[in-house]
């Protein structure tokens, strides 16, 4: 399958490449193309900007969490279906390994360097040429430089491109100067710890897509006709993944969903359903109690930013604590953890009491205190996923295991066991093991 498809990448993080790629999507989602948009590693944040801006869900690419087979299926799957494909990268785009460079590479896709260009002119080209020319052969869409000051700022920096470094194509797009988005507060993404502000918080975060996207229509990326999409055109060819056993059939699983627990990645909800799993959801913000179901998940969020719905929220705690009574398996992860313990210590030291199935305290930091790809030995093989947090644990609560980090310089994650209980700050990625993810909502084993 050939279809237009992009890698919008940056020199490092900060540089905008989510409000471009989010602009980008929307605008083409208003001419009405059908438009697939994925992120590179593992984040849950960005992802909720782009499922607005495209209408579709963005489902994640990274080559260690995923696996080659998994990644290609998915922009197959997603090829047989768009008109254009969207990938955003992931901090600088050779940082990481893999990197956002090392996608691009595998699947041949260009990429588009997004650069902010607020503080500099004529190194404007060099940094171009450093991207375009580190690794011989990366495939190149071009440029946008962003926070651009005046239309003169603008015109500099497309002169600092227009050299023979781009090759000898002919100035202009050819040549890989693919525009400028002004320095305005009107297209900023608000952002807090973790990331972005999630966009189904803010009631003017389409209003702020169209803001963006009315902005890009006007720079040459923005006009271009679907002929010159054709340029960056990539044959993706289908894969065989072995089929998924449905372990879960005939099994419901209630899922926690709302504003304090959002980190949920796509593919996670549809490896549940190929596992044969019935899926309900509930907000404990709103005190919903439990749907009746065989299990729960609690996953990720912003617990500490809801404490005080979390702690009066008594009908969702009471279901909760009768579910666990009952011995129907708990899968807590992250954010969805931290309200089991006895007490929540905010950033501004006010202590919340959580709902106490587990003995212990969390405290929020100021800095991360967890980053980094872990996997999770079990015995149904490896569980990969990854670790993020700004809080820390103490706690005399016996764990069943410990991941192992991808990376030396991470420290290990406790996975958590209290009766039918298990948790852990570790986010698991379902898909690299369908099976073992289903151990997590099956009674555990005497």
């Amino acid at each position: 399958m050939r279809t237009p498809a992009l890698l919008i990448a940056a020199p490092a993080s900060g540089q905008g490449k989510t409000t471009v790629t989010a602009a980008l999507a929307r605008l083409l989602t208003r001419e009405g193309k059908r438009v697939r948009v994925f992120k590179c590693g593992p984040d849950f944040l960005d992802p909720h900007w782009h499922t607005l801006a495209s209408g579709h869900a963005v489902h994640n690419l990274d080559l260690w969490l995923n696996g080659e087979d998994d990644l290609r299926a998915r922009v197959h799957e997603a090829a047989l279906q768009s008109d254009v494909i969207l990938i955003e990268g992931v901090m600088g785009l050779f940082d990481g390994e893999p990197s956002a460079a090392d996608l691009a590479e595998l699947l041949g896709i260009p990429v588009l360097a997004v650069i902010d260009a607020s503080a500099m002119a004529g190194t404007f080209g060099a940094l171009v040429h450093g991207l375009r020319h580190y690794r011989p052969g990366l495939p190149w869409a071009g440029v946008l430089a962003n926070r651009v000051a005046s239309d003169g700022h603008a015109q500099m920096l497309q002169t600092s491109v227009r050299s023979e470094d781009l090759g000898p194509e002919p100035a202009g797009v050819d040549a890989g100067w693919l525009g400028a988005l002004r320095r305005d507060a009107d297209f900023s993404l608000p952002e807090r710890h973790l990331g972005l502000t999630v966009a189904t918080e803010l009631p003017d975060a389409m209003a702020r897509l169209d803001a963006l996207a009315d902005a890009l229509a006007e720079t040459p990326l923005g006009q271009l006709e679907p002929a010159a999409w054709q340029r960056w055109a990539v044959n993706f060819d289908p894969v065989s993944l072995p089929p998924v056993v449905q372990s879960l059939a005939g099994r419901t699983v209630a899922v926690a969903r709302d504003a304090a627990f959002c980190f949920v990645y796509p593919a996670n909800l549809d490896t549940l359903r190929a596992l044969g799993a019935e899926l309900v959801f509930f907000s404990p913000v709103a005190d919903e109690a439990i749907p009746d179901c065989d299990a729960v998940w609690l996953p990720g969020g912003y617990p500490e930013l809801h404490a005080p719905a979390l702690v009066n929220g008594l009908a969702c705690r009471a279901s909760l604590v009768a579910h666990v009574r009952a011995g129907k398996p708990v899968w807590a992860e992250c954010g969805g953890m931290m309200p089991l313990f006895d007490g929540l210590t905010l950033a501004d030291g006010t202590r919340a009491a959580m709902w106490g199935l587990m003995p212990g305290e969390v405290t929020m930091q100021k800095r991360l205190s967890g980053l980094g790809p872990h996997r999770w030995v079990t015995p149904q093989g490896e569980l990969r996923g990854h670790t993020f947090h700004y809080s820390l644990t103490d706690s005399p609560q016996a764990t069943v295991a410990h991941t192992e980090p991808a990376r030396a310089h991470s420290k290990p994650e406790a996975i958590y066991a209290q009766g039918s209980v298990r948790a852990s700050y570790f986010h698991a990625w379902f898909p690299s093991n369908p099976a073992a993810a289903a151990q997590l909502f099956l009674p555990a084993v005497a």
